[in-house]
């Protein structure tokens, strides 16, 4: 697998494997697809007739941007470092021995900053869209579980189907340089436990987010709605390895298509939170980093600038 380490071969890879796939994906939801384009479409008769607009789409599409430049901008090691890290700091000084550890813990309290931002920001369209859309039920922005049994299958398919790709992926160096994102991960249970619960937290309000909230809200654009999430869903992923965020094109069409399929975001958020903390165990396990010990026993040795441990990314 060393020749996709090429650039001049890596930037073509994506291109064959997604006119393989689309086709796959295609016959899979395309009844799915259908049946969101019909309710679009007698959704806007209906608007028609009654001489109303949706204004669904506007207002979220002007949340959601307003929410990802925030985390652009504010959830990152700078912001950590000028706003947080000076109150973690006094308050280590006023009370020695307590909870605030910087020399231990002061990358994990980056990435707690980071995980704040994201769950913070996820969850905040849902917080305030009653103040837009009062007969809109929360619910229905996929967080029912009804059905989820019923889909549990299509969940287990895409697992058996993603585990050998990241066999084949987690050998990429880029890979094993990037993940984990909390790069103390290994240095015990402890560190990987409390960062693995941060992860999936932003993952769980993630998928709320694209997968849930977003596309429904813009429900008007039919089978364009699940479209228009993918968009800023692939942005998110810039900065992070090439394969990855040329795949998420892929992940954000077959995880919101299965969401309007099993509606809700449950199947979804399981599919990518286990990919997600299979990507960390395999690139732990290639840098022979796996956790040993219970609690670290020393501050890290080599913890370069905070300022510098900048990553916004999140799926």
């Amino acid at each position: 697998m060393q020749w996709l380490e090429q650039p001049h071969i890596k930037w073509a890879v994506p291109i064959p494997l997604l006119i393989l796939i689309a086709p796959i994906i295609w016959w899979f939801f395309r009844s799915t697809w259908r049946a969101l384009d019909e309710e679009a479409f007698a959704y806007r008769r209906a608007l028609h007739e009654r001489g109303e607009v949706d204004y669904r789409p506007l207002v979220a599409l002007t949340l959601g941007a307003l929410v990802l430049t925030f985390q652009e901008y504010y959830g990152r090691g700078d912001t950590y470092a000028d706003l947080v890290r000076p109150w973690l700091a006094r308050r280590e000084a006023a009370h020695p021995g307590g909870w605030v550890d910087l020399a231990l813990y002061d990358e994990l309290y980056l990435r707690t900053w980071w995980a704040v931002t994201r769950v913070g920001g996820y969850v905040f369209p849902l917080i305030v869209w009653r103040l837009f859309f009062r007969r809109d039920s929360l619910l229905d922005f996929g967080l029912r579980p009804t059905g989820f049994r019923e889909h549990a299958w299509i969940y287990a398919t895409c697992v058996f189907f993603m585990v050998p790709i990241l066999l084949a992926v987690s050998r990429q160096s880029d890979f094993v340089n990037y993940y984990p994102l909390y790069k103390h991960a290994g240095r015990s249970w402890l560190d990987y436990l409390l960062w693995e619960g941060l992860y999936i937290a932003q993952f769980i309000t993630l998928e709320i987010f694209f997968r849930g909230w977003w596309i429904r809200a813009t429900r008007v654009f039919g089978v364009g709605a699940i479209w228009s999430m993918v968009v800023p869903y692939v942005m998110i992923h810039f900065g992070k390895p090439y394969l990855e965020a040329c795949s998420a094109m892929v992940a954000g069409v077959i995880l919101g298509s299965l969401s309007m399929r099993t509606r809700s975001i449950y199947a979804g958020f399981l599919v990518h939170g286990t990919v997600a903390v299979l990507m960390d165990v395999l690139s732990l396990y290639r840098q022979g980093a796996l956790p040993v010990l219970l609690t670290p026993s020393s501050a890290p040795a080599d913890t370069p600038s905070i300022r510098n441990r900048v990553s916004v990314h999140s799926a």
